[in-house]
């Protein structure tokens, strides 16, 4: 299949789409859990935000894990106001998919978050995922504050090495402080595969297991 290099490059900002006046409309309930997925969030709660492939499956693998809160999936990392998903597939907003998680830092350590994230996709590929290919597919973490940040450094640092031990190459993952605007993607989108059991996910990881320092 021959795909657009638009696709697997990014937009310069000049030339992405204008985007929407209008944020997207989402229903304020979790499918599984029946949370919030809209703040405001109880106060001891925090937000991590991660990008790895379509997010569909990314979401389930963050709200299956314990203690989170809530979930949404979205559009970050990009220029284009309230995109939707046809306009980030057109690889011209500069956004990637990715999951919103709102966990509790005492019972769920982000430490937690960044080893399911690290393990459950190929860090690798660039602008893509597997058979997904394309801008919106990169892996990322687009972290809220200076520890965040400090700890997906050193993360992406000792995952590295654990790649290269197992035979397999640089790591492309975008690390971002701060993290950018979160959109909301359509709500058919939200805990997609709860609500179609038998949706698609191409989500699979390298088979190698984090391991902090």
């Amino acid at each position: 299949m021959i795909f657009s290099s638009k696709k697997l490059s990014l937009p310069d900002p000049l030339d992405a789409l204008p985007g929407n006046p209008e944020p997207m409309r989402v229903t304020n309930r979790h499918f599984v859990n029946g949370n919030p997925i809209l703040p405001p969030f109880p106060e001891h709660l925090q937000l991590a935000m991660f990008g790895l492939g379509c997010f569909w499956g990314a979401e389930r693998r963050f709200w299956n894990h314990p203690h989170v809160f809530s979930t949404a999936v979205g559009y970050s990392g990009g220029v284009t106001i309230n995109p939707t998903y046809e306009q980030v597939c057109s690889g011209m907003t500069g956004h990637s998919e990715v999951v919103r998680v709102v966990y509790d830092p005492e019972l769920t350590p982000y430490g937690e978050l960044l080893k399911l994230f690290w393990e459950a996709h190929n860090p690798t590929q660039g602008m893509r995922q597997g058979n997904d290919i394309g801008t919106q597919y990169r892996s990322g973490i687009y972290t809220y504050d200076q520890q965040q940040y400090d700890q997906a450094i050193a993360s992406r640092l000792a995952f590295q090495e654990q790649l290269m031990r197992a035979g397999f190459g640089a790591i492309t993952t975008e690390i971002i402080l701060p993290a950018g605007e979160f959109y909301y993607a359509e709500d058919y989108h939200q805990q997609y595969l709860a609500k179609n059991p038998g949706g698609y996910c191409g989500l699979g990881g390298l088979g190698v297991c984090y391991a902090d320092k």
